[in-house]
């Protein structure tokens, strides 16, 4: 991960509207911005798995793991088609989102379904921002003419949505339920 540079964007774009720089610095700043992001989730979702006690939470995240490590991978490919080297800029919400679930974890006792909910409560934070974030600048490729980063876009969206609905699957099927019945 490389760190911010203050080098405006200077990428083509295939619409049929001149776009103002200042909207591709936006785009370029929010793929910097998710970029930290998820290279970021890729240290941090380890420890959720180590404090998850759940089978089925346990390999959710595991599978998850590997998803944002290619996620990671797709927005080095966005940078390239971008003609920008990957850099990344600091995520203030991911960085509160992942330190919210630390102190979950640390005010919930080891190996217990209420510490499974918290995590399940926690990552599916996590997804809901990332869901916000790819479908916006899904949108914006869209409306830049980038239809080729729109694909990968699109692409991390659709996993993004499937992990969301993957932890509530999980929590609904058994974990809220034995965590209701934990003295």
């Amino acid at each position: 991960m490389k760190k911010e540079t203050g080098t405006s964007p200077k990428f083509k774009t295939n619409n049929l509207y001149s776009s103002e720089p200042a909207l591709q610095e936006l785009f370029l700043n929010s793929i910097m911005d998710l970029y930290w992001a998820e290279t970021h989730l890729v240290t941090s979702l380890p420890k959720l798995i180590r404090s998850a006690t759940s089978k089925a939470l346990i390999s959710a995240l595991e599978n998850h793991l590997h998803e944002t490590e290619s996620h990671v991978d797709r927005l080095e490919q966005i940078f390239k088609l971008l003609g920008q080297d990957a850099l990344a800029k600091k995520c203030d919400a991911m960085e509160g989102l992942t330190k919210e679930a630390e102190g979950i974890i640390e005010n919930t006792p080891a190996g217990t379904s209420t510490r499974d909910v918290g995590i399940i409560l926690a990552a599916q934070k996590v997804e809901h921002y990332e869901i916000a974030s790819y479908g916006g600048l899904l949108q914006l490729a869209s409306t830049l003419g980038l239809s080729e980063i729109a694909l990968l876009l699109e692409k991390t969206l659709g996993e993004e949505q499937t992990a969301d609905s993957l932890l509530t699957e999980v929590a609904e099927k058994d974990i809220n339920y034995s965590a209701a019945k934990e003295i």
